[in-house]
């Protein structure tokens, strides 16, 4: 399938629609996609039409309807779904996320003598966090990487963090072999 390209509001409510469909395993309101992306009710319906012309939502009908994402709308996030992902925790400001799962970790600026940069992304919503809040991401499952950081700010329509880091960790012991 080629790329499709989307707006940022495009991105920004079908992130939404799978944060809220990850948690609930249920078709997804248009009105709770838009309290999340802080828009109107009628504004996501229209955007929502646009997304099942493009095959990445599907319409539920009835009084427990709403919208589902389709296999299409991960790809067009790039999200891998897996069905048993490996718990990444996320913790916010000493307490952990439960519905955040930390899908990929890429670390920027490492080069600099002061700064390193890491771009969380996220299986969640952002909602909560602001700048200078405080995070601890990991152990990760393979490498049991800790990183530990503050909020630079966040790119809400792909969904991530961007975490100005201040300890970076392993555990130094047996390689695995």
């Amino acid at each position: 399938m080629s790329s499709i390209e989307l707006t940022s509001s495009q991105r920004k409510i079908l992130q939404e629609l799978i944060n809220l469909y990850g948690v609930s395993e249920q078709a997804v309101k248009g009105e709770d996609i838009a309290e999340r992306t802080d828009r109107n009710p009628g504004t996501i319906r229209n955007q929502m039409q646009s997304l099942k012309a493009l095959q990445l939502v599907e319409g539920v009908p009835g009084p427990k309807g709403g919208y589902k994402p389709t296999a299409n709308a991960y790809e067009a996030l790039e999200i891998q779904e897996l069905d048993e992902p490996a718990e990444v925790p996320l913790f916010h400001n000493g307490e952990r996320v439960p519905d955040a799962n930390v899908q990929e970790i890429d670390l920027t600026s490492v080069h600099h003598p002061e700064l390193c940069r890491a771009e969380i992304r996220l299986h969640g919503t952002l909602t909560q966090f602001h700048e200078g809040d405080e995070v601890r991401i990991g152990p990760t499952p393979r490498s049991k990487l800790l990183i530990e950081g503050v909020v630079d700010g966040k790119d809400e329509s792909n969904n991530v963090l961007i975490v100005s880091t201040t300890k970076m960790e392993a555990p130094v012991g047996e390689p695995n072999h």
